[in-house]
C-alpha cells in the first residue's frame, strides 16, 4: 500500500492533471485483486458506476479495520487505493472522525472525477463509514 503522503506529494509534484490520472492508475495497479469468491452481492457497494466490492474486518486486539476492496474500472481501482491509504491503520472512530472531504479537497479530485465517479467515489466512503459505525461499539 501507497503511503498517503506518497500520494499527496505525487500530487502536488504534477501540474498536468493527465500525469495525476496515470498515477491514479497506476496506484489502482498496485492493489491486490480480489478474489471471485469475495465478490458477492452484499460486499458489492451501491451506488457506484463501476462494480466496487468492499469487505470490512475488525481487529479487536488491535482497535483497527481493515478493507478489502476492488473494482473492474482501472481509474476506480486507484481512487481506492488513495481510500485505503487515508483510512490505513485506523480505528472505527479514527475512521469516522477523518477528513476525508478535506483530503479529496487537497487533492483537487472532484473536478477532474466525471459526476459518476464523484457519487461513486461518495458511495465508497459512505459504506467505509457505516462499517466504521457498526464496528465502533465493539472497539469501545
Amino acid at each position: 500500500m501507497v503511503d498517503l503522503e506518497e500520494i499527496k506529494d505525487s500530487f502536488a509534484f504534477f501540474d498536468d492533471w493527465e500525469d495525476k490520472y496515470r498515477f491514479v492508475l497506476d496506484l489502482g495497479k498496485s492493489l491486490p485483486d480480489l478474489p471471485d469468491l469475495k465478490k458477492t452481492e452484499d460486499s458489492i457497494v451501491r451506488g457506484c458506476q463501476s462494480q466496487v466490492w468492499l469487505l470490512a474486518h475488525f481487529d479487536k486486539s488491535a482497535n483497527r479495520l481493515e478493507f478489502e476492496i476492488d473494482s473492474d474500472a482501472h481509474i476506480v481501482r486507484g481512487l481506492i487505493a488513495i481510500i485505503q491509504s487515508a483510512y490505513a491503520d485506523r480505528s472505527p472512530d479514527a475512521i469516522l472522525k477523518y477528513d476525508i472531504e478535506g483530503l479529496f479537497a487537497e487533492l483537487n479530485l472532484f473536478s477532474h472525477l466525471s459526476v459518476a465517479r464523484g457519487n461513486g467515489l461518495r458511495a465508497m466512503v459512505h459504506r467505509i463509514r457505516t462499517e466504521a459505525q457498526a464496528y465502533q461499539q465493539l472497539s469501545a
